[in-house]
């Protein structure tokens, strides 16, 4: 009988050394999107394994001890559906999760819809695509109509003092995103021409800027070409977050009150999805993304939440919601580790104009602003 005893417990733990090899090597796997001078991802190994949910490692221990598995208090799922779905990225109750990674766009429905705005569902997402590298380096001047609207004078003057000493970077990870008014291209069949090394997105960030200096938010934006930079690296487009990941490093080591980031973006549907009146006025609709595999997704979530929700009380119907994208929609980190207060927000789409881009500007501006002023008040106070 001992050796029976013996004989299964022996049987146990090579089982158990069999699975944590087979685990570690699925994750390691998983993660290497590229191998370079034999270099491993270990960022990424991480987040694959932060995937395996909590149940999968009781499971794991109870093997050894019964004892693990008394803490599960819910119905446990099988070992193996657990093993199986995590390693390879797919729900056995799902048939498109078969397919997600493999068909053309299919691997949207991946992305989360965090909270809905009007009209967003799995058709109209935001998904990330970019032209040829040498597209995304020409340069056109803006269109006379926009350029005009972009040089309209504010009335607003700048408040003496600052209302907080913290800082928000403003930058721009797709920084050759434009939009076809801009380009002189309105309603241009080809939302693929959107896309300028000159005139783009960077004249959004230059503008919340503006705005945010006049609420007495102090705000830093990087107008980097990101084009250019991918260019002189001899990298493609999907390394973008990594040049721009660097550019948010370097200001954050150089600026300690750099506390909120902001990257900016435009989406690529089209215009009755993006455009909304309100009281009259046009604007251009806003999406917040957060990243589902940065370690601060819950306090990136909790911002977004808050921006939308502030955004929408007082400028119904501008918000299109938020989602939430992980590794297998697009870089799933969006540079929001490096800060507690990181956001992603899409302004618009290829068809909005300066007037409906200055108007949704400003809508942003009174929201994050209210949002930093009150979190200073809130952290006074505990203090």
């Amino acid at each position: 009988m001992e050796n029976s005893g013996y004989g299964q417990m022996l049987i146990s733990r090579i089982a158990l050394l069999f699975i944590l090899t087979v685990l570690i090597c699925f994750a390691a796997a998983s993660s290497i999107s590229s191998i370079k001078k034999d270099w491993i991802n270990f960022r990424e190994i991480d987040v694959n394994i932060r995937t395996f949910p909590t149940e999968f490692f009781v499971k794991l221990l109870e093997s050894e001890n019964v004892y693990f598995g008394q803490s599960l208090s819910v119905e446990q799922e099988s070992f193996t559906k657990i093993l199986v779905e995590s390693t390879f990225q797919f729900n056995y109750g799902d048939l498109r999760s078969f397919f997600g990674h493999e068909l053309p766009g299919l691997s949207l429905y991946h992305t989360e819809i965090l909270v809905s705005g009007e009209g967003t569902d799995f058709t109209n997402l935001p998904y990330e695509s970019a032209p040829p590298l040498d597209v995304l380096l020409q340069e056109r001047e803006m269109a006379q109509k926009e350029l005009e609207e972009f040089s309209k004078e504010d009335p607003k003057t700048p408040p003496v003092n600052l209302a907080t000493d913290k800082k928000v970077l403003i930058y721009h990870s797709h920084s050759y995103e434009s939009y076809l008014p801009l380009l002189g291209l309105t309603n241009d069949p080809d939302m693929n021409k959107a896309v300028d090394s000159k005139t783009n997105i960077t004249v959004v960030g230059e503008l919340l800027g503006k705005e945010l200096d006049k609420y007495g938010i102090g705000a830093v934006v990087d107008k980097t070409n990101i084009g250019q930079e991918l260019k002189k690296k001899g990298w493609n487009t999907t390394k973008s977050y990594a040049v721009s990941r660097e550019i948010v490093q370097s200001a954050m080591a150089s600026d300690s009150d750099i506390d909120f980031l902001i990257d900016i973006h435009r989406d690529s549907v089209r215009k009755d999805v993006t455009t909304v009146t309100i009281n009259n006025k046009p604007y251009a609709r806003v999406f917040f993304v957060v990243g589902k595999a940065s370690r601060h997704f819950e306090r990136s979530l909790a911002l977004a939440e808050s921006l939308d929700k502030s955004i929408e009380a007082q400028f119904p119907g501008i918000s299109r919601g938020v989602v939430g994208k992980g590794l297998d929609q697009g870089n799933g980190v969006y540079n929001q580790d490096l800060a507690e207060n990181s956001i992603l927000i899409e302004v618009g789409g290829v068809d909005n104009d300066m007037k409906e881009i200055k108007n949704t500007v400003e809508a942003l501006a009174k929201v994050i602003s209210e949002q930093i002023i009150d979190a200073e008040k809130v952290n006074a106070t505990n203090e």
